[in-house]
């Protein structure tokens, strides 16, 4: 991750613990164009997933995965370091614990990007600033019409690949209602209001806000 954001994303006078948004969406829907276009702003740290597949062109290690031999991630997988992990068109995804708890425990706002399956961990976690953090986000396709025709754009699959992705994705678009949020994908511009707006909302909320003490220099 990157260095935290100024305490100035603080609420004036008052201190909250970081919020954990977690964004998922099907392959192609546009999820990580969001998150390339909400990062800029540098008001919330990305937690940059760890990943065994190779890097697809233009990936760079440790800014869009950390690409980990197999081995490794389960070595790390055996010593607990996950927050949530799941095995994804035959790889291994993986959210390291302790990096994300240090973030929100300073207060600074974390966005994860993972799937269906990682997000149901992440909602189950027995961690109180875990359960207490999150806000979950579900990103939805106008239709798989559209989705097929994003992701035969992006030309990074075979139509064999995309037809699987297109399959799981009908699968994960059935679960839209386990998401505190539900995006429904229109223009880049329209998503990034969107997600914007529910930032905002999030981070005013009333039980996320501790008052300052009258001598406190936050």
């Amino acid at each position: 991750m990157n260095q935290p954001p100024p305490r100035s994303a603080q609420p004036p006078g008052f201190f909250r613990q970081g919020i954990l948004f977690v964004l998922s969406a099907p392959s192609g829907a546009g999820k990580s164009t969001l998150r390339e276009n909400l990062r800029p702003k540098g008001d919330f740290v990305y937690s940059v997933s760890c990943t065994t597949r190779a890097p697809r062109p233009g990936e760079v290690d440790g800014e869009d995965y950390r690409f980990l031999t197999a081995d490794d991630f389960g070595t790390r997988l055996a010593h607990g370091q996950f927050l949530e992990h799941a095995q994804v068109h035959g790889h291994f995804y993986g959210t390291l614990r302790e990096s994300v708890l240090e973030r929100l425990r300073a207060g600074v706002d974390v966005l994860l990007d993972i799937d269906v399956k990682g997000a149901e961990t992440v909602r189950g976690s027995n961690d109180p600033i875990i359960r207490e953090a999150l806000a979950d986000v579900f990103i939805v396709p106008p239709s798989l019409a559209e989705l097929r025709r994003r992701l035969q754009k992006r030309g990074t699959e075979t139509d064999e690949q995309i037809n699987r992705r297109l399959q799981d994705a009908a699968s994960e678009m059935e679960r839209w209602r386990e998401y505190r949020y539900t995006i429904i994908s229109g223009t880049m511009e329209e998503d990034l209001q969107k997600f914007r707006a529910i930032m905002k909302a999030e981070r005013y909320l009333s039980r996320r806000l501790t008052p300052n003490p009258p001598d406190s220099t936050h």
